[in-house]
């Protein structure tokens, strides 16, 4: 006879998001009792964990990518209006991108973050790499197809991964064997992801430690005006343009909205990897009550190519801040070359570093010292927490403000998504199942 089998009370299960917390307390807790009493086993094991962690999402990164955007462009043919949710979803990541680097010049025409800092353009240093159109667009087309893989060059792999999949698309049934096999692919690779996801926590702990441990709170002096107009840029859009979008564009709840994107835009927040955090952004997405043959492209598309905070915000109070500590004068031009450059230029901030690389584009489109991308190094790491969080939660906003506006969405998923842990994989299967026949299928 077999023994019972124990399972853990309901009550005692800790939600996602509340394990995340924790681990960013205890991470806090533990880096500065290490930095204080200069505790070498605890930073050492700090780092080793924050480390870790991030190798685990990277080494997924490069072969995700390209099974999910390969995947994804072949999944539109099973959609009568592929073409049109593909339009819409483009146009809206341009608009809000519009939104975010508007919010992000006003705010650092009003605050003047490069003033009484301190800093002088002798502490800038040049970057290694120096961005320009040129390199941007040239850098689009690999030289071979392993180069993109082992460099992590994400632009180029998504590049191939479209013209492989509109090659697909083109040869029809011949090409079912190998839409099979990629599949399963990109199946077993989010699988496998979804493991190293779970051991976020961990990862939080080890990553809030080490950048505690490693800049304390004496650095945000100097940048202190900097760093807080990217936290409240970032909020307002994340907090007041994406709800009041959700509740005039879509007519929703936008509550419901962010207790069922919670657990992405927090482990955005930690990793800061957008597409690190996809397969949690897709799932989300769907538990959000979008179709999964359109999350299945509006979430990869969109972790490669949608930065609001990486690409639209952080530019424009970077630019506003360099060109003061430089003592350049910007006019009404630079602000609007400011925003072209965020929309047209946004795939460049695909990746795990592509906010230095959006900047320097920037800088040198206008024509500032690219010494300033030098100056702001130091704080990347606690600014781009917060950058990718906007990221995130944007990446999940589109595919929900299309569906409803194509009246595809499910509404009663919608209205029931939560934040509750994000291995009742059982249920979300049910759920997928009715939320997949809501969208229409070609005649």
């Amino acid at each position: 006879m077999s023994s019972p089998r124990l399972s853990v009370p309901r009550v005692l299960r800790v939600p996602f998001w509340a394990q995340i917390l924790l681990g960013l307390v205890a991470g806090a807790l533990l880096g500065w009792a290490a930095r204080s009493g200069d505790v070498q086993w605890l930073i050492t094991a700090l780092d080793k964990i924050g480390s870790i962690f991030i190798q685990l999402l990277k080494l997924a990164v490069a072969p995700l990518v390209f099974f999910a955007i390969l995947v994804s462009i072949t999944n539109l043919r099973k959609v009568n209006n592929a073409a049109r949710l593909a339009t819409r979803t483009l146009l809206w990541f341009m608009a809000t991108s519009l939104i975010a680097v508007a919010i992000g010049l006003v705010i650092g025409l009003v605050t003047n973050p490069g003033s009484g800092t301190g800093l002088t353009s002798a502490d800038g240093a040049k970057p290694e790499y120096k961005g320009s159109w040129l390199d941007f667009l040239t850098g689009i087309v690999p030289e071979n197809v392993i180069t993109p893989f082992t460099e992590l060059n994400v632009l180029q792999i998504v590049f191939m991964a479209a013209v492989a999949g509109v090659a697909a698309l083109k040869l029809g049934e011949k090409a079912e064997p190998i839409l099979t096999l990629s599949q399963a692919i990109l199946e077993l690779l989010q699988k496998a992801l979804w493991w190293v996801i779970k051991l976020a926590p961990l990862g939080t702990l080890g990553l809030i430690g080490t950048a505690i441990v490693e800049y304390g709170w004496d650095l945000i002096g100097k940048y202190a005006t900097f760093t807080a107009d990217i936290y409240v840029g970032c909020a307002l859009v994340l907090f007041g343009v994406y709800p009041l979008l959700l509740a005039t564009v879509a007519k929703l709840n936008p509550v419901h909205f962010f207790r069922g994107a919670w657990p992405a835009i927090q482990l955005a927040f930690v990793s800061r990897s957008s597409v690190g955090t996809m397969p949690l952004t897709q799932k989300v997405t769907e538990r959000l009550g979008v179709p999964k043959e359109y999350a299945s492209f509006a979430v990869p598309f969109g972790s490669t190519t949608k930065m609001d905070g990486c690409a639209s915000i952080y530019p424009a109070i970077a630019a506003i801040f360099i060109a003061e500590i430089f003592n350049v004068q910007l006019d009404i031009g630079d602000y609007l070359l400011i925003a072209f450059v965020s929309v047209i230029g946004s795939a460049a901030t695909a990746g795990l570093t592509g906010a230095t690389v959006m900047l320097t584009l920037t800088l040198s489109t206008l024509g500032l010292p690219l010494e300033g991308v030098g100056l702001l190094m130091a704080i990347d790491p606690i600014v781009d927490m917060m950058r990718t969080a906007t990221n995130v939660a944007g990446q999940a906003l589109v595919p929900v403000l299309v569906s409803a506006r194509e009246k595809i969405l499910d509404h009663r998923m919608y209205e029931t998504a939560s934040s509750s842990p994000l291995d009742e994989d059982a249920q979300s299967s049910k759920n997928l199942e009715k939320s997949e026949s809501a969208l229409p299928t070609p005649a």
